[in-house]
């Protein structure tokens, strides 16, 4: 295999770079609501922690942890042990109980007004004793059903437009659960927060294999001008994961694999294919082209989808159960767990070029990867008849892979050795992890930095958020009125039910093996 990596960057040039990059916030508390639950723990407490290496986090900096419990107690240790336990951390180290001692913790109700009060005194005397000037950072790492009334809180006990520094909000997906509910919660933040307050985050676009899809496309002379519909032949986007639901019964069986992953991650993962360069990088440039590409989408027929459950089957090795034997599931459930769309882009770029899109658990590995398949040149030149060495001349494909073994793949066709004239496809492979050492980071850190900054171009708009619903409420509807029948369809540690392979084996063509 023939590699594309020529230069080995060390992971403290990279850390100096950033550092250069003066991408320093002002000082700032960052509260987080829901505080007690794992993601603060195994992601944002590990991403801060990052960023306080690196240099890149203000001296004058603290984190709330707001949570129903009392915590108060525990709450700096457990923090701790997450940064050992998920973010790298190594025990010793002085700079991690440097960083603990910026942890406070509120117990509160999320409905409670007397909790809301003493948080912002809370808040105000951080600010006198650590210099933070006001600046407010909320993260609403809480159900969706909260989102509303906490945003209200805040504005109601004047933490949303403070007479000194900022106040932003981030708020964790899902962002609504159809169009109409979408429209509603945005409303409600909007009543509350300028739109430039507000930051939807959805961790893909933290990873760095997603951000460097624009440095690929529009960095790179050789690819541009072949990124289109004279050139590719189709494009597929797979996000493939070999876990179940992992206790998440009751948020599972209102969300499935549609709701969960395709109508946010994958579609952020299609912009990112699909749209025209912008004119900079700056968040509403961006954003504007990510919307054209949804909004020229055409409306999925829903023969172009397929929907499925996994049923009893085995992993690695080791027996699982089916998703209706999960606990807190319905025995006769009728959620999907995995999802397959076509989708058509009506527009001069794409016009033509379909794009397959599936998503499922307990599927037979993990893996999230882009596959850009280009057309076959004509091959009247060469033996097609499979005689050679090859079976037959294959297409030249680019991979992203977007987790694990991060990296871009490269496979063409070159001559075997020998007198005749024999084509086989080889691979030239770049990989994040030999190119830049090992990333600790798991995908918050950016973002976490952005908001700080207030940098919205990795965030999602109302407009985006509302474009990708209208495109999947109707198909929700329509599973909805037609109740499957087949359910439980595919077996676990599969690729996920045979109707997915038909609907893009109709076109002649077949999933990309990961």
């Amino acid at each position: 295999m023939a590699t594309a990596t020529e230069v080995r960057v060390a992971p403290e040039d990279v850390r100096a770079a950033a550092r250069r990059s003066e991408r320093i916030p002002d000082p700032a508390v960052v509260v987080i609501f829901g505080a007690s639950g794992d993601l603060t723990k195994r992601k944002l407490l590990p991403a801060l922690f990052h960023l306080e290496q690196q240099g890149l986090l203000p001296a004058e900096f603290s984190i709330v942890g707001v949570a129903r419990r009392d915590l108060k107690s525990s709450f700096a240790a457990d923090m701790k042990d997450g940064i050992l336990k998920f973010g790298g951390g190594k025990d010793g180290d002085d700079t991690i109980d440097n960083f603990i001692s910026k942890v406070d913790y509120h117990a509160m109700n999320f409905d409670d007004d007397a909790g809301y009060a003493k948080l912002k005194s809370l808040l105000d005397k951080i600010d006198k004793e650590r210099g933070t000037q006001g600046n407010r950072l909320f993260y609403l790492a809480v159900a969706p059903e909260y989102f509303a009334d906490i945003i209200n809180r805040l504005g109601e006990h004047g933490m949303a437009h403070p007479e000194k520094g900022y106040a932003r909000v981030i708020i964790e997906k899902p962002f609504g659960h159809d169009l109409k509910s979408a429209k509603e919660l945005n409303d409600d933040v909007n009543r509350v927060f300028d739109e430039d307050q507000i930051f939807r985050i959805d961790h893909y676009l933290g990873k760095e294999t997603v951000q460097n899809i624009l440095v690929f496309r529009f960095a790179n002379g050789i690819f541009e001008p072949i990124w289109n519909r004279n050139f590719i032949d189709h494009v597929q986007i797979t996000a493939a994961e070999s876990i179940g639901i992992e206790g998440r019964g009751p948020f599972y069986e209102k969300a499935g694999a549609l709701r969960d992953v395709v109508q946010n991650h994958m579609m952020e993962l299609l912009s990112f294919v699909a749209m025209e360069p912008p004119v900079s990088f700056e968040a509403n440039a961006v954003r504007g082209e990510k919307v054209k590409v949804w909004r020229a989408v055409k409306p999925i027929a829903i023969e172009n989808t397929v929907r499925g459950q996994y049923a009893l089957g085995t992993i690695d090795g080791q027996q699982v159960q089916g998703y209706r034997e999960e606990d807190r599931v319905d025995p006769n459930s009728t959620t999907e767990t995995f999802a397959a769309i076509k989708l058509e882009i009506e527009n001069w770029r794409w016009a033509g070029v379909p794009f397959y899109l599936r998503a499922g658990k307990r599927l037979a590995k993990r893996a999230t990867e882009i596959m850009i398949q280009f057309r076959q040149p004509p091959l009247l030149l060469f033996d097609r008849s499979g005689a050679g060495p090859c079976n037959e001349i294959q297409p030249n494909i680019l991979t992203i892979r977007i987790q694990p073994d991060e990296g871009i793949s490269l496979r063409f066709g070159a001559k075997v050795p020998g007198p005749d004239m024999n084509v086989c496809p080889v691979v030239m492979d770049f990989q994040y992890a030999s190119a830049f050492g090992v990333n600790l980071a798991n995908g918050y850190e950016r973002l976490l930095l952005d908001a700080m900054l207030g940098d919205q171009t990795l965030f999602a708009h109302r407009d985006g958020v509302e474009a990708t619903w209208s495109l999947f409420t109707p198909v929700l509807e329509a599973w909805a009125k037609a109740k499957p029948r087949d359910f439980p369809n595919y077996t676990s540690g599969t690729w996920g039910p045979k109707a997915a392979d038909g609907l893009i084996g109709r076109d002649g063509r077949k999933w990309h093996q990961l």
